[in-house]
């Protein structure tokens, strides 16, 4: 019997801003990064688990700060770890690899590789969201979608999502590969160096923070749309998606 066609996977890398009590010395006088942009990516955790629920696909969240060490960094990327974790001796760093990064990828990959198992093919969508406003200059988007361009079925794939948001909700701003391009280091940039563009999707679903500020209904009807307009271009072509042409 052939494997179902499309599996489903969501991802969220800066979920939270705990601070676990031995590196609490680390945050003195540093409280209000956490709470920043800085310290997570605000509202992200929402929509992953709205998203995860509703699609009843597999969730690998993380609810420990990025500052302590940036779970969507590659080995050797200076962006791995904060101006809080940077000055730390090289063993420290190395500590925060294994007790945090290191568990955080392995789950990653092995539920990857059950959905694989079960399936042809897999979509990840890694959930994020960005400051409205850094170094002064105010990002022009409510929703960015990030792949890379060399991989025809995320081109396709991104291209169908933004044009079912525009759909629904055309007051939104949806733009590709803003406010960061999708071929930038990450966890699918990483991913991708191991999974052919024939089996694995990944997609990262960047949201304007300035949205989560917004009145209670309007934060829930955003959430609400990009739910629905994921899920019907799940449901509406994924073989023409999968089998674009190079």
């Amino acid at each position: 019997m052939p494997k179902p066609a499309t599996g489903m996977l969501i991802t969220c890398e800066h979920g939270g801003n705990e601070v676990p009590a031995q590196f609490a010395a680390l945050f003195a006088g540093r409280e209000a990064w956490l709470d920043s942009h800085r310290g997570l990516d605000i509202g992200s955790l929402v929509i992953a688990r709205q998203l995860a629920h509703s699609l009843d696909a597999p969730l690998i969240e993380a609810t420990v700060t990025r500052l302590l060490v940036d779970l969507n960094r590659s080995p050797g990327r200076g962006r791995r770890y904060s101006e809080i974790t940077r000055g730390l001796s090289a063993a420290a760093r190395e500590a925060l690899v294994r007790q945090y990064w290191t568990p955080y990828r392995r789950q990653v990959d092995s539920a990857l590789e059950r959905l694989l198992s079960r399936h042809s093919q897999v979509v990840h969508v890694s959930v994020h969201t960005f400051t409205a406003v850094l170094d002064g200059v105010r990002r022009k988007a409510d929703i960015g979608l990030l792949y890379d361009p060399r991989r025809p079925p995320e081109r396709v794939f991104c291209q169908r999502w933004q044009s079912a948001l525009q759909h629904r909700a055309p007051a939104l701003c949806v733009r590709r590969n803003y406010p960061y391009l999708g071929r930038a280091d990450g966890l699918t940039t990483a991913l991708r160096k191991r999974h052919a563009a024939t089996v694995y999707l990944g997609i990262e679903l960047e949201v304007n923070q300035a949205i989560a500020g917004q009145p209670a209904s309007a934060w829930a009807e955003l959430r609400e749309q990009l739910t629905r307009s994921l899920e019907a271009v799940l449901v509406a072509a994924p073989a023409q998606v999968w089998q674009t042409p190079g």
